[in-house]
């Protein structure tokens, strides 16, 4: 299990916004446990901090945009796409307007600013929603589309489509975030000549040049609109006659406005708030679609919060039956863990089957046999001496004792046929003996029992 990161130490990039034309300054800082992505408007009175999540987005219209109340902070998708690849969980921006600085229309400069200050792991466990089931939002209205299917990696591929002779139709792939620095990071968001004037009306792309995006121009227009056009943005006049790409450094890749697109999607992703494991499939997407797909997502995970952990049975236990009887006390008919699945430095799952043949079926209900919930807590309580016994160095020798059991739940029976999945993570690190722990216990992805112990570990009189 990963633990979280921020950034070592604080950086700060200047430059100007995109639609706004201000020259702006944000800095990166480091940020404790659990804090997530937050931006802060330092040049307002009350420095006012916006969560960066995708439901507080109020506006996607060429740019992600953050709100709260009045407040707003626009273009973040590439500081949040840079913070997401380079591993990031919990950072506080402070920016000195509305908008991030565009810098050369990409990515780079923020990736190459974190890796420049570096990442430091932190003591929280880093919280990834696995994906296990095809999931699909479609926008009707435009035919975009994005779909995220279970993968071991997070990994993206994005298809755009356009009316254009130039981009008609292309497509850009990245497999793991281990690509990003150098195929996705260094792509430039573009524009098409016919937008222009539209954005310009809109009060947008004030700071727009030929040095920060990517100019698509593929539909003539005279010359008189286009040297206009050109004056408006304070870019050399071009030949209206010459079509093709205007801007002044060329393109990175044939294919860069898809990577782009890509990187947006990643910069979209990050305001979901946890990190993601699937393979995302993007069909004409854009900011908008990208902020309606995660906060889908978000949903799901607050309705699926704690995930089952992965269980294949035909995998090699870390600890088999035999293994569990050199440590734990307990004999039939009381001990009530099967093998030992997965085990870190503070975590454990475990795994117990559940017989028609156990004995307290006799008497729990003859007629409806139901797993007694305290047999189910005591299962749990196994699992976590376990988890306990295996930080000494002989652990045949201790033994441990319950002290609390908090805050039980149970969610569902337990029934014959069961399989019980068990996962139990140390609250806080163990100290003089003492080890408190959170537990879930699972069957297939639904949970079935929680509870919180608090247990101690102690040397075996001997005999």
């Amino acid at each position: 299990m990963l633990k979280q990161k921020t950034i070592k130490e604080s950086f700060t990039l200047s430059g100007k916004g995109l639609h706004t034309g201000l020259n702006l300054t944000v800095t990166f800082n480091p940020a404790p446990t659990g804090h997530g992505y937050k931006i802060q408007r330092v040049d307002l009175p009350e420095q006012p901090v916006i969560d960066a999540n995708a439901d507080n987005v109020v506006e996607t219209t060429r740019g992600t945009v953050v709100g709260k109340g009045e407040v707003k902070v626009s273009t973040i998708e590439h500081a949040m796409a840079a913070l997401y690849a380079a591993d990031v969980d919990n950072c506080l921006i402070q920016v000195n307007g509305p908008e991030f600085p565009i810098l050369d229309g990409s990515a780079i400069d923020y990736y190459d600013e974190v890796m420049r200050v570096g990442v430091a792991d932190q003591e929280a466990i880093r919280d990834v929603y696995v994906i296990k089931h095809k999931s699909e939002f479609v926008d009707e209205e435009t035919g975009a589309s994005i779909t995220i299917l279970p993968d071991e990696n997070f990994s993206i591929i994005t298809m755009l489509e356009f009316d254009s002779h130039y981009i008609p139709n292309q497509y850009a792939t990245m497999g793991s975030l281990s690509e990003f620095a150098t195929e996705i990071a260094p792509s430039r968001t573009f524009v098409f000549v016919r937008e222009v004037e539209p954005l310009l009306s809109a009060g947008l792309i004030k700071g727009g040049d030929l040095n920060n995006a990517i100019v698509i121009y593929e539909r003539k227009i005279t010359q008189d609109k286009l040297d206009k056009l050109a004056d408006a943005l304070s870019v050399p006049h071009k030949d209206a006659n010459v079509l093709g790409y205007l801007n002044n450094k060329p393109l990175v890749w044939d294919n860069e406005p898809a990577r782009h697109k890509l990187l947006d999607i990643i910069g979209d992703i990050a305001l979901i708030g946890k990190r993601i494991q699937g393979r995302i499939i993007a069909r004409k997407p854009g900011h908008k679609i990208n902020n309606k797909f995660a906060r889908q997502l978000r949903k799901e995970i607050r309705q699926h919060e704690i995930q089952a952990p992965a269980y294949d049975c035909n995998e090699t236990p870390v600890m088999d039956v035999n293994r569990i009887r050199e440590l734990l006390p307990h004999r039939y008919p009381f001990l009530l863990v099967d093998k030992i699945i997965e085990i870190g430095s503070n975590y454990i799952v475990g795994v117990k089957n559940v017989s028609g043949n156990e004995p307290f079926f006799q008497g729990h209900f003859p007629k409806e046999p139901v797993m007694p919930g305290v047999l189910q807590v005591e299962a749990m309580a196994q699992v976590g001496g376990l988890l306990v016994l295996n930080s000494v160095e002989d652990p045949q020798n201790y033994s441990t004792y319950f002290m609390k059991i908090d805050a039980v739940k149970f969610r569902q029976k337990v029934v014959p046929g069961d399989t019980l999945v068990f996962k139990l993570e140390l609250i806080s690190p163990i100290r003089r003996g003492i080890a408190t722990m959170q537990g879930y216990a699972f069957v297939g992805e639904k949970m079935v029992c929680e509870a919180q112990f608090m247990a101690q570990i102690a040397k075996n009189k001997q005999q």
